[in-house]
């Protein structure tokens, strides 16, 4: 998937998802390598592989071990150490040199913090027009990534190259070797360029015939990177049984994706709740980093941040307004073994007949919340009902924020709604969303169809 990005409106963090050509270096202008070529210096950290005696992997981190209680995502970075994070990782090198509402970029950040950084670097993706039997186009690409790696090299929270995501496809099943033919020569351009750092490529899930195809053809890469989320808990099986011996990463995980869940009798996925989704943030990393025999050195949670995919819900760990949501606390408290001294608030049923119904134009619905907060905090309730997303893309491209429609809550007390279907006929949710005013919410919605 693609990340979100960030704007920032006063107190307040909103992120959204900006379209490919603003995420992204354009490779029809690329940085030349005098460009953004650093000066040759002594390395600034050193990151190793090794293998243990007893057959498991570890990173080394300038000579310490390391294991990566990681997120994808670059906003919140106090937080994230708050809550025990030690990294982050990035899809493309351009997000670097942001600068936060502190002023500081992205690395100033992760230097003062002591956050390891996978740098990624962005790989262009067929689907959007890059041809991989091109070699003028290959040539550019080549060049782009040298010059990035002599750029950054020396960075000093840099850990790991996250040499591409999903350039596969997110559907495809690997067969195509002219991609990872291409990642082999990509990767040992880096390995010239910088020796300190291992190379990493992410692809999307851990089908067998993806992972032979790649070990076949891709040799070089030191670090799988797989993104999951159904089946994320049994990555560490599944690359086992594909052949794979060297170290993985889980580098996406979350809630169970939106085409892996029940759909409504008019095709609307069904949202898991926010306490769904938080019990799923922790059992995957618990399982994935117990039951990989040794072989995953660590996971990044997505996405910590959020972004309308789906919906304006589904994959975010915070809320649309910013605020932090339960499956943070969830891999808080599977980081560190305790939770977090403010946590989210809970939503622990949503009734309402609304709920995968089909009613009629302007029909009166009512809604009712059972809801808690380990402080006791005074929780309030915010009530929505927005139109389905239309514009559904593929790998988490950019995707149009639905609209939200006026007039259709009437009264709204406590835990409870009321209120009004649309007049308009067509597939709609009900958003509640709850907050403790401490910077805690919980968000769940319901699908119904006005027809």
């Amino acid at each position: 998937m693609l990340p979100p990005r960030p704007v920032m409106r006063g107190f307040a963090v909103l992120t959204h998802v900006f379209p490919i050509a603003c995420l992204i270096m354009s490779l029809s202008s690329p940085v030349s390598p005098a460009a953004v070529a650093a000066p040759a210096v002594q390395p600034s950290s050193k990151v190793a592989l090794e293998r243990r005696a007893d057959g498991q992997w570890q990173l080394l981190r300038n000579g310490r071990p390391f294991v990566i209680n990681g997120v994808g995502g670059q906003r919140h970075l106090e937080l994230l150490v708050q809550m025990g994070g030690n990294s982050f990782r990035t899809w493309g090198a351009d997000d670097l040199d942001h600068k936060g509402p502190n002023g500081k970029s992205l690395l100033d950040q992760a230097r003062e913090l002591d956050l390891a950084v996978t740098i990624g670097i962005w790989l262009q993706h067929e689907r959007h027009g890059f041809n991989y039997s091109d070699p003028a186009q290959l040539e550019k690409q080549r060049e782009y990534v040298r010059g990035l790696v002599r750029r950054y090299r020396n960075e000093p929270s840099l850990l790991v190259w996250g040499l591409g995501n999903e350039m596969e496809g997110p559907t495809a099943d690997g067969r195509d070797t002219r991609i990872w033919k291409e990642l082999q020569v990509l990767a040992q351009i880096i390995k010239q360029e910088d020796p300190n750092h291992p190379v990493m490529t992410v692809i999307a899930g851990a089908g067998g015939a993806k992972v032979k195809a790649l070990m076949e053809n891709y040799t070089a890469i030191d670090i799988l990177g797989v993104n999951a989320y159904g089946s994320a808990a049994g990555v560490g099986k599944a690359l086992q049984e594909a052949g794979w011996q060297k170290p993985f990463v889980l580098t996406e995980f979350g809630p169970v994706g939106a085409w892996e869940v029940r759909h409504t009798s008019w095709n609307a996925p069904i949202e898991q709740s926010s306490q769904e989704k938080a019990a799923n943030y922790y059992s995957t990393q618990k399982m994935v980093m117990e039951d990989s025999h040794g072989t995953c050195i660590g996971s990044y949670a997505f996405v910590w941040g959020n972004k309308q995919e789906t919906t304006s819900t589904w994959y975010g760990m915070f809320a649309p307004t910013g605020e932090k949501m339960p499956s943070i606390d969830a891999m808080s408290y599977a980081w560190t073994g305790k939770w977090p001294e403010n946590r989210s608030p809970r939503i622990r049923k949503f009734t309402t007949d609304l709920r995968e119904a089909i009613v009629k134009p302007g029909q009166p619905f009512t809604g009712l919340l059972e809801a808690t907060d380990a402080e006791k905090d005074t929780l309030t309730v915010e009530w929505t009902v927005v139109a389905e997303s239309t514009d559904r893309r593929e790998g988490g491209d950019d995707e149009a924020v639905p609209p939200s429609i006026p007039g259709c809550i009437t009264r709204s007390e406590g835990l409870a709604v009321a209120g009004v279907a649309p007049t308009k006929t067509g597939p709609y949710r009900l958003f509640a969303t709850v907050r403790d005013g401490k910077g805690g919410a919980s968000i769940d919605n319901v699908p119904f169809l006005v027809k």
